[in-house]
């Protein structure tokens, strides 16, 4: 018999929370017709012979409860794309799959459409585990849905798995856009020179992550002060690329990073504004010499790292404390500006926006007419930079 030992319960989750588990959603058809679902972070395999599995719910979950009820669950894997979606269910009380596309499995339980994989399976025993109960649960059909990378609860985060050849698929996908910038280079050196500040050019990797593709510096200037070689996407990072997209996947920027309702209307004022103006800027603090430093050395270190989620936890506060303003303002030509950054987005010949030109490390004490000077000639580099990236004619003139 287990016998209760006496020690700090923070530290036993400290310390399984560095063991890494998969995460899925239970889902089963309630005789009486409710479709339920229950996402579970301890989904194992027990047996293969005969084929068994098992998960944990706590004692107290009135889901399970319902679940044990139904003739059939079936286990649905998630994929690092599907954390939202699991998050969804995990906030709701009730009617825990309104909205979300299902089709029943082979016995009826719901299936989530986009899951990696299901397993139909009908509950074999329950076993009491202190606060848990062990659903040890037989297999009666499963199938591979969609192989990608699954999504994973470690140090009290989500986040996604790839082994080294799938970050090197990651890789390869930007090498394109590397063999593009070469185009470029003359003209970021240009803009460096002549306002003497950082040039960087941009390129999306996916919804999460960018990454710095060149870079140019006018005199003075270190390059060693700037932006790492991979940015997470969280506020305030690639605003002016997340304005033109989806307001879902907007929404889902300003989650990951929007600290408090007052942040968040300011980052909801600069997605109007990059919608309207086609550009974005930020503004220094009186006083700070470099409050870009944090800033700068979060997103070297994410590009450094393999970032754990307490590792990604730590950058994201680090940008979030950022004491630079993000407020936009008219600029007047008779006032005087310490302008943080200036950032557009490049479009590809379909209008879709791929990248970006960020001109950061300006001279501070800039008159108004410099500034709208500045804006100008970043406009017309990223319209030079449409042709040299995407336009063979354009390269050759």
């Amino acid at each position: 018999m287990a016998t209760a030992t006496s020690f700090d319960p923070t530290t036993f989750r400290e310390v399984m929370g560095h063991y890494p588990t998969g995460v899925v959603v239970v889902t089963g058809a309630h005789p009486d017709g409710e479709a339920l679902a229950m996402i579970v972070g301890t989904f194992t395999s027990a047996s293969m012979e005969p084929p068994l599995v098992a998960f944990l719910p706590m004692r107290s979950s009135r889901t399970f409860q319902r679940l044990s009820e139904c003739e059939s669950l079936c286990i649905n894997v998630l994929t690092d794309g599907q954390e939202a979606l699991g998050r969804t269910i995990a906030s709701r009380s009730e009617d825990k799959l309104e909205g979300i596309d299902w089709s029943p499995c082979s016995s009826g339980a719901p299936m989530l459409h986009g899951s990696l994989a299901w397993l139909d399976v009908h509950v074999d025993q329950i076993i009491e585990a202190g606060d848990h109960l062990i659903a040890l649960c037989a297999i009666d059909d499963m199938a591979v849905n969609n192989p990608k990378a699954p999504l994973i609860f470690f140090q009290g985060g989500y986040g996604g798995f790839a082994v080294p050849s799938l970050l090197a698929r990651i890789d390869n996908d930007i090498i394109g856009a590397v063999q593009q910038a070469s185009y470029a280079r003359d003209l970021l050196a240009s803009l460096a020179t002549r306002h003497r500040c950082e040039a960087t050019l941009l390129t999306v990797i996916d919804q999460v992550e960018l990454a710095a593709i060149a870079t140019a510096v006018g005199e003075g200037i270190n390059p060693g002060d700037g932006l790492g070689t991979r940015v997470p996407i969280i506020p305030p990072i690639a605003d002016v690329w997340v304005a033109e997209l989806s307001p879902e996947a907007q929404q889902e920027w300003l989650d990951r990073g929007a600290a408090d309702e007052e942040a968040r209307a300011t980052f909801e004022d600069r997605l109007g504004f990059a919608r309207e103006h086609g550009y974005l800027m930020s503004f220094l603090p009186a006083g700070q010499l470099d409050p870009y430093r944090q800033l700068n050395a979060a997103t070297q270190r994410y590009a450094g790292d393999r970032v754990t989620p307490t590792t990604q936890r730590e950058i994201r506060q680090s940008i979030a404390d950022v004491t630079v303003s993000y407020q936009m303002r008219d600029i007047d030509v008779d006032e005087v500006y310490d302008v943080g950054m200036l950032v557009a987005t490049i479009h590809d010949p379909e209008g879709r926006p791929v990248r970006m030109l960020r001109l950061a490390q300006l001279p501070r004490g800039a008159s108004g007419e410099v500034v709208l000077g500045w804006i100008a000639d970043l406009k017309a580099a990223v319209s030079e930079l449409e042709g040299l990236l995407f336009d063979e004619e354009a390269r050759t003139r």
